[in-house]
């Protein structure tokens, strides 16, 4: 429904307080990707090439063998990079939606009224793990996130369950 076709007994939308979409980092472009696996396919020939000159032609087999895992394990990390989580915050609910590389989607909703925010510290390194606490239960959240993210997403987090559990504020004009 757009607020095109809404009537004036249907309620207003909800405000969002607080919206991320989390996903896993990649250090290596397509480019980078391209430059390694050439490198590796490159030292792999001349190191075969060696080889079979040598008499020791079963090492050839070896080395572009090492040549396709290293692709295949680059490859898997790229999939894997598919993956994302959803934070969404309004005044009545704190929504988590995870999806798995291969799709797959898990979802919670929960009140923020009743929802803590937990964190797991460690002296030396900051902030390890975070969790949304609700009715007994833990849900761990931004785990692809660095210690030093985590502590900026846990702040925002904060910030917006703090403005849900205030409630709706109305402005005098």
């Amino acid at each position: 429904m757009t607020a095109a076709n809404r009537t004036d007994n249907d309620p207003a939308p909800e405000p969002t307080l607080f919206s991320a979409i989390i996903t896993p980092h990649r250090s290596l472009s397509s480019t980078g990707f391209l430059l390694v696996m050439t490198l590796v396919g490159g030292v792999s020939f001349i190191g075969g090439m060696f080889f079979y000159l040598l008499g020791a032609w079963p090492v050839v087999g070896f080395l572009g063998l090492d040549v396709l895992l290293v692709y295949w394990a680059f490859r898997a990390n790229y999939r894997a990079a598919a993956a994302f989580e959803e934070v969404t915050v309004t005044p009545s609910e704190l929504r988590v939606r995870r999806v798995t590389h291969r799709g797959q989607v898990s979802e919670w909703t929960l009140n923020p009224l009743w929802t803590q925010l937990l964190r797991e510290k460690h002296e030396e390194f900051g902030l390890l793990k975070l969790f949304l606490v609700s009715r007994g239960r833990r849900l761990a959240v931004a785990g692809f996130l660095s210690p030093k993210e985590k502590e900026s997403f846990a702040a925002a987090l904060a910030a917006a369950l703090g403005e849900a559990k205030r409630g709706p504020t109305r402005a005098t004009v």
